[in-house]
């Protein structure tokens, strides 16, 4: 099938398979499923400037879905969701800022490629050191009869590695002080969630997608939200990064649509199965299975530039 927006020619099947396979890690990891769908663009032959634009509209009606799906599971901070907005758009439009920078002056197919596996490889790495460290403490507090693995079941807060970095930055008490009751936080300072959105919405313009594998880590161990809440309460924030990346990028030239469209028809299914699969697994084996899927994204991008099958 032709698309001749970004003048790409793609089996439409091959499309709605992985749309729907990317819906049901989105809606299981609470990211956009961009670590997988902007290798996958990429590797089919579109160009780096399309694969970030095109990531974002097609990924707004599967969050949409899913987000709908971790609501009545009670699995989303709608509070903490609406603060982040005033931190994200300014974040997505520098990033989308960027893209254009890239493609006037650079080749921006091997900018944001390299970009993209910096970031996936980092995330990776870093939330496969996390989790193991964190399994090994809840056997522990486990062997001591310690009651952080009930607490953890009943969703109230994770066992973390890395729970010290949270109450660190908690301590940090910078006005205006805001308390997130269904998050389990009695207060955080207004502009670290600024922040925290920020520069998911920055990589977000500048990676395409809802920049998930950024956002639900930093809300996980900078904020100390628990990991069901950080999944449900992403995925409504990508609603708004996408959104508002789609919109920009379409602007700028960036967005093929038709291929959007296409994969949407996939992944809205995938989405509302993998919400609902969350619901059997505890918080550091979710972060921990993630751990390979960044690590393929990474892959598929570097394949793709090493035989030369993307579009320069």
């Amino acid at each position: 099938m032709d698309f001749p927006i970004s003048g790409t020619h793609i089996n439409p099947i091959a499309l709605v398979v992985t749309g729907f396979f990317i819906g049901v890690l989105g809606g299981f990891f609470g990211v956009g499923g961009s670590f997988l769908a902007g290798p996958a663009l990429f590797f089919f032959g579109v160009p780096m400037n399309f694969v970030v634009g095109t990531d974002l509209a097609h990924i707004v009606g599967k969050s949409i879905s899913a987000a709908r799906e971790h609501s009545k599971l009670g699995n989303i901070d709608f509070k903490l969701g609406l603060l982040m907005m005033a931190g994200t758009i300014p974040g997505v439009e520098a990033g989308a800022q960027g893209i254009e920078y890239f493609k006037r002056h650079a080749n921006v197919n091997q900018v944001v490629a390299f970009a993209f596996i910096g970031v996936l490889i980092s995330v990776a790495a870093f939330m496969a050191w996390e989790s193991l460290r964190t399994l090994q403490l809840s056997r522990r507090q486990r062997l001591s009869k310690s009651n952080a693995i009930g607490a953890e079941r009943s969703g109230r807060r994770d066992v973390s590695a890395l729970a010290s970095v949270a109450k660190r930055i908690h301590v940090f008490e910078l006005a205006p002080m805001i308390g997130l009751p269904k998050s389990g936080i009695k207060q955080v300072s207004l502009w670290t969630i600024l922040a925290v959105a920020f520069i998911g919405g920055l990589f977000s313009g500048f990676l395409g997608g809802g920049a998930g594998y950024i956002r639900m880590p930093a809300l996980v161990y900078l904020l100390g939200v628990p990991t069901h809440i950080a999944v449900g309460t992403d995925l409504f924030e990508v609603i708004v990064s996408g959104g508002y990346g789609a919109i920009t990028h379409a602007f700028k030239g960036n967005v093929d649509i038709l291929i959007a469209l296409v994969m949407h028809t996939g992944g809205v299914i995938g989405a509302q199965l993998g919400a609902s699969l969350t619901n059997y697994f505890r918080g550091p084996r979710i972060r921990l299975a993630f751990v390979p899927l960044p690590l393929a994204g990474a892959a598929l991008i570097l394949y793709t530039l090493m035989t030369g099958r993307h579009v320069g």
